[in-house]
């Protein structure tokens, strides 16, 4: 008897530490191919900004991603001729912050084609919003003191 309360309690336990649902949903739109079409930033100015320690905004805009959640990882290519070009690695995750208001972050963590860190580096970003058609992310970030948020916008590439 005491066996099958302990295992009872074990899988209740197990049960109870999965993936919310929310999440998984969010998984299932995420995954495919997307566009990073522009970023923009919620104070007027020119910025020198460098995203996830590689290159500049202007290299990011127009790259394409591929996102895969079940192992939770993906790529991106910078096209741009003016840029260093190539595939980038990343892992992934989508963390769940609020579930009565729907809230979430992104961590995304750059890796090399087999799926290590070099410098163990991952950056939070927050996923303002997603859909079948786009995502966007926004940083938070500080200038001279103060909240910079910087917003990262997505359109789905439809698959044939």
């Amino acid at each position: 008897m005491k066996r099958i309360l302990i295992l009872a309690l074990i899988a209740a336990t197990a049960f109870s530490c999965g993936t919310p649902k929310t999440v998984q949903e969010s998984k299932k739109v995420i995954k495919g191919y997307w566009t990073l079409d522009n970023i923009s930033y919620d104070t007027a100015g020119t910025f020198n900004v460098t995203l996830f320690n590689d290159t500049s905004v202007e290299c990011f805009e127009g790259s394409t991603w591929r996102f895969i959640p079940n192992n939770n990882t993906g790529s991106y290519t910078i096209d741009n001729p003016d840029c260093p070009t190539g595939d980038r690695n990343f892992i992934f995750t989508i963390i769940e912050i609020d579930p009565a208001s729907g809230l979430y972050d992104f961590m995304v963590k750059p890796t090399n084609a087999k799926g290590k860190s070099d410098n163990n580096v991952g950056f939070r970003l927050h996923l303002a919003q997603l859909s079948e058609s786009s995502m966007r992310w926004e940083q938070t970030v500080t200038m001279d003191g103060k909240p910079f948020k910087i917003n990262i916008n997505f359109s789905k590439i439809n698959e044939q």
